[in-house]
């Protein structure tokens, strides 16, 4: 125990020490809560700009745009009804446009009576892989449906009600905290240990190592023991910070604690199985690149899994950090106790193995 701890002081002040260490350990969690925490808090209220091209002038166009602006959705602006709506477009660089024909009002007067030949359209203009152009969609649609009620009063048989968030009070950046939990665990554990094991070894230190009575089981617990201590530390400050900035519901529980130290272990014991075959740090950084950053996109870190098409989700699943950002999510946000202690379960194994494999195969005395 005492080489343990001594080990793990000698190794916290070279890490602590670095500015790089301390940076992904703290500022950078940081820092991916507030950016994305003022993205999306902005996001929920603003509203899409949407110009509007009234050929028409009747009271009907008139009262059709004001349920437009009743769905509180868009912000309307006018285009003169004199100009080309295309060249206008293109020459104010609009992404979105609302063109309302000139026989709106005539239309909608032969409907009411008896000469009724089908629905009048209204034109939407935009770009339709961009999001604005979905919610452009949506409130003309909804504008439609009860411009459409107001004047023939048909019964609407089916509507959507209110819609309900998974909890109350809960907000994305709820689920987005776990991710970035997650995040950091993996960043600074795996970077940090397959980098240190190449260094050392070019460097000769594990077989400076090797000549005294710490072992390599015992190296390896004082820096899951270390990086356990730090990143504790750093999910309580990444979750004051967004509970402070932005009003965020999510729970530390005692689970999610536990998962702390099981995430170390598992990228931990995962980055030194990597300082096998690594042999110096530039190496170590490529690897750990090339198998850290597609797990932090493909693990559900940034947005849920079910966004993926189905052959990814399948590759989620055979990823160690799927099953720690879950667990995180299943205690903090669910409250589901039962599926945490799965998830929990499957880091504890996987880092297992990764430990015994790890503790076996390196050697401090190869050359």
């Amino acid at each position: 125990m005492s080489r343990i701890l001594a080990d793990i002081k000698g190794f916290g002040r070279q890490y602590l020490r670095s500015k790089v260490g301390a940076f992904f350990t703290f500022a950078f969690p940081i820092l991916l809560i507030l950016l994305f925490g003022a993205i999306y808090s902005a996001s929920g209220t603003q509203k899409v700009s949407l110009p509007v091209q009234n050929l028409d002038g009747s009271s009907f166009s008139i009262a059709y745009l004001n349920e437009l602006n009743n769905t509180t959705l868009v912000t309307m602006k006018m285009i003169p009804a004199d100009a080309n709506i295309t060249n206008y477009i293109n020459d104010n660089s609009l992404s979105l446009a609302l063109q309302i024909p000139a026989n709106f009002g005539s239309k909608i007067a032969d409907g009411l009576g008896s000469n009724y030949s089908g629905p009048v359209l209204v034109t939407i203009y935009g770009d339709q892989s961009q999001s604005t152009f979905g919610t452009a969609v949506a409130a003309v649609e909804a504008a439609s449906v009860s411009f459409n009620y107001n004047l023939s009063r048909t019964l609407p048989l089916v509507a959507p009600g209110p819609p309900q968030g998974l909890k109350e009070g809960y907000k994305f950046l709820d689920y987005f905290l776990p991710g970035v939990v997650g995040i950091t665990v993996m960043t600074n554990s795996l970077f940090s240990m397959s980098t240190i094991c190449a260094e050392y070894r070019q460097r000769g230190f594990f077989k400076l190592l090797a000549t005294t009575k710490l072992r390599k089981y015992e190296w390896l617990i004082s820096k899951f023991v270390f990086f356990s201590i730090i990143l504790i530390l750093s999910l309580l400050t990444t979750f004051a910070v967004a509970s402070a900035a932005f009003g965020t519901h999510s729970t530390i529980t005692l689970l999610a604690l536990a998962m702390i130290p099981a995430g170390a272990f598992l990228f931990v014991s995962l980055g030194m199985l990597l300082g096998v075959a690594i042999k110096d740090p530039e190496s170590g950084a490529a690897v750990a690149n090339a198998i850290g950053f597609p797990m932090m996109f493909l693990s559900g870190s940034f947005f849920p899994l079910d966004m993926m098409p189905h052959f990814l989700q399948v590759v989620a699943t055979a990823l160690p950090l799927t099953y720690f950002n879950n667990g995180l999510r299943d205690t903090m946000v669910y409250g589901n106790t039962g599926g945490a202690l799965v998830n929990l379960a499957v880091v504890l194994v996987v880092g297992l193995i990764f430990f015994v494999l790890s503790s076996r195969l390196m050697s401090w005395k190869e050359r």
